[in-house]
C-alpha cells in the first residue's frame, strides 16, 4: 500500500497557499483549459494584466483540495469542473471583458503535427541560410522549389505551403519550425467563471463584440428615429425635428395657399397651373 505523504514539494506548498489566499482577495475566479494552451501564451499574458489579473497554474488534486478549504458561495460547482493541469485567473474584472481581452491577445506560435492552419501558410523566396542536407526533400515533399547557391539553400519562388484550415503534417511542421515560420493563431478563452457565487459556462462568457456594436448601433437608430416620430425633443435629434417640423409647414402653407416670401413662387405656379387648365377646359365647354 501506498503510505500517506507528510512533506510535498516546496513549489507545490507555495501553489497551495496561493490558491488558498487568492479567491478571497478577488470577485473572480476564472478557469481556462489547459490541453490546446502552451506555456509560450502564458508569459505575454502576465505581463498584459500585470497587476489587474493573477494567472497560476496548478494540478486538479491539489486544486481540489485547496479549494475544498474555502468558505466561498459557489466554490463547490468551481470544484467539479476541476480536470488534468488548470490554469486559473483571479481578477476583480467583469468575467466578459475578461474573456473578450484575452480574445484581443492572440499570438502566432509554431505548429505541431496535427495542428490546422490558421490562415494560408505562405514560405517566402529568400536564402534560407541553411546547408544543402535532408532537408531538401522535405522542400522537395512541400514542393517548395529551392536551388543551391553558394553552400545553402534558396527558396526561388513564395510558396503556399498549407490552405487556412488544412491539417500540418509532421514533415511540413518540422520545416516551418526551421524556417521560424509560424502557423498557428492561437489564443486563450475561459471555459468557466465564478462571479460572487454565479458560475459561467463557456458559451455564455462568449460575447460577439462586432455583433453587439451592430446591434448597438441598430437599437440606437431606431431609438433616433422614433423620438423623431414621436417629436420626442432630444439634443440628439432636435435639429432632424426642427427639419421635419418645417418641411411639414412648408407643405401645409403650400398647400393652404397661403403665401410666404419662401413659397410664393410655388404658390403662384400651382395657381398658375390651375388657371391654365380651366382655360383649358372652359375652350372644350359646349352648352347644351
Amino acid at each position: 500500500m501506498r503510505e500517506n505523504r507528510t512533506t510535498y514539494p516546496k513549489r507545490k506548498t507555495h501553489l497551495y497557499q496561493q490558491l488558498k489566499e487568492l479567491p478571497k482577495k478577488y470577485d473572480v475566479i476564472a478557469l481556462v483549459r489547459m490541453e490546446k494552451v502552451r506555456a509560450s501564451q502564458l508569459l505575454p499574458l502576465r505581463k498584459k494584466f500585470k497587476g489587474k489579473v493573477e494567472i497560476l497554474s496548478i494540478q486538479d488534486k491539489v486544486a481540489r483540495k485547496a479549494l475544498g478549504t474555502l468558505d466561498i458561495p459557489g466554490i463547490k460547482d468551481i470544484i467539479e469542473k476541476l480536470a488534468g493541469q488548470c490554469l486559473f485567473m483571479f481578477t476583480n474584472m467583469s468575467p466578459f471583458k475578461l474573456n473578450v481581452l484575452l480574445g484581443k491577445n492572440k499570438i502566432f506560435l509554431l505548429a505541431r503535427a496535427g495542428d490546422k492552419a490558421s490562415m494560408d501558410v505562405v514560405i517566402p523566396a529568400k536564402n534560407t541560410g541553411v546547408a544543402p542536407g535532408p532537408i531538401l526533400t522535405d522542400f522537395k515533399e512541400a514542393k517548395v522549389p529551392t536551388k543551391i547557391d553558394q553552400g545553402t539553400i534558396w527558396i526561388t519562388k513564395d510558396t503556399v505551403a498549407a490552405k487556412k484550415g488544412e491539417q500540418i503534417s509532421t514533415k511540413l511542421a518540422i520545416l516551418l519550425g526551421k524556417l521560424d515560420i509560424k502557423a498557428v493563431e492561437a489564443g486563450i478563452s475561459l471555459s468557466n467563471a465564478l462571479e460572487k457565487g454565479l458560475l459561467y459556462s463557456k458559451e455564455e462568457l462568449f460575447i460577439d463584440v462586432e455583433k453587439f456594436r451592430e446591434e448597438l448601433a441598430r437599437a440606437h437608430q431606431e431609438a433616433v428615429s422614433l423620438s423623431i416620430e414621436a417629436a420626442y425633443v432630444t439634443k440628439d435629434n432636435i435639429e432632424q425635428i426642427l427639419a421635419m417640423v418645417a418641411q411639414g409647414s412648408r407643405l401645409v402653407a403650400l398647400e393652404a395657399g397661403y403665401l410666404t416670401d419662401e413659397n410664393k413662387d410655388q404658390i403662384l405656379q400651382k395657381a398658375h397651373s390651375h388657371a391654365q387648365g380651366l382655360a383649358e377646359k372652359a375652350k372644350d365647354y359646349k352648352p347644351e
